[in-house]
């Protein structure tokens, strides 16, 4: 059976909690502070978290686990999983993005490699329902011929729960899962124009569009408004159908020759009972079947090819 470490005690840890002893696997947890673990105990009954953090506790000279989640905050991502690693351990499985900004993925990517750590980062839509039944309807079509998608952030939110400094991170920290989404599905861009424009004397964008060509020879284009109303949404397109992830839990799907737009039947039941993607991609992690999971090598390939471009750096 294997032995798995859980950084973290807030709500993304509770259901990775969840969706470990659904699967039988032990698992260690550590927290930092004693209101999150408290919270945690009362939400997990039987569950006991070690407190006074990560460093901590590696100063007790624990022996390895077989693998490592990293649930921690944003802020935080970078710091934990790089002790991890060099304390020895060799699979982790860290909540998306990884790293606090484009510098540190880039870092931490440098320190997997140089430890020989398989690193690879939670992007939980991969594992939807919606997306799996998707992908049957595109493989059946013969493949994806262009996709289209839309990441307006609702700023107003953020603003009012956020400071300033955290705000220039929404794209790389949420946005990202929409990105994420519709290259998985339609291919990784080789070719991509974009375009930005900064607004109200940030000096971030708020407003972002652009096209290009993926690997599979896909045509995409993207857009987003961030001063505007929007919401996430995918649309991916075949010889015989157009697929609406909208929002990205559902699937909808548009007929040739047909305006008719009707919602595609999904076995979610496992999206209902934990967290939405959550238990496919922890069992995929676990059971080392990587092939649907995102290696921090990839992401970092992504910043330096197709977000810094996006973002207008």
């Amino acid at each position: 059976m294997k032995n798995v470490w859980l950084i973290g005690t807030g709500l993304i840890g509770i259901e990775y909690s969840k969706v470990l002893d659904a699967l039988h696997v032990n698992h260690t947890i550590i927290g930092r502070g004693d209101d999150s673990a408290s919270k945690f105990e009362a939400l997990r009954p039987g569950k006991k978290v070690i407190r006074g953090g990560l460093e901590l506790f590696l100063q007790t000279q624990p022996s390895l686990p077989d693998c490592a989640i990293v649930a921690v905050g944003y802020n935080e991502l970078f710091e934990v999983t790089k002790k991890l690693i060099e304390f020895g351990i060799k699979r982790l499985f860290v909540e998306k993005p990884g790293a606090d900004s484009f510098e540190k993925l880039q870092q931490l990517n440098i320190i997997a490699k140089d430890n020989h750590a398989k690193v690879f980062l939670a992007y939980n839509r991969r594992f939807y329902a919606s997306l799996l039944k998707a992908e049957e309807i595109i493989q059946q079509d013969g493949g994806v011929t262009s996709f289209n998608f839309e990441f307006t952030e609702w700023l107003h939110v953020f603003e009012a729960a956020y400071e300033k400094i955290v705000l220039y991170g929404i794209f790389w920290g949420n946005s990202g899962h929409v990105l994420d989404t519709a290259f998985f599905l339609g291919g990784e861009p080789e070719e991509i124009s974009c375009y930005t424009k900064t607004l109200d004397g940030d000096d971030f964008p708020k407003i972002y569009a652009g096209a290009g060509i993926s690997d599979r020879g896909a045509l995409f284009s993207y857009q987003a408004n961030w001063d505007s109303p929007g919401r996430w949404v995918v649309e991916i397109l075949t010889k015989k159908h157009r697929l609406y992830f909208k929002p990205m839990e559902t699937l909808q799907i548009q007929e040739l020759r047909s305006v008719k737009v009707l919602p595609v039947e999904i076995d979610d039941h496992l999206d209902k009972e934990f967290k939405p993607g959550f238990f496919l991609e922890t069992k995929a992690f676990l059971e080392e079947n990587d092939s649907r999971l995102c290696t921090i090598e990839q992401q970092a390939h992504r910043v330096n090819t197709i977000y810094r471009k996006i973002c207008g750096r």
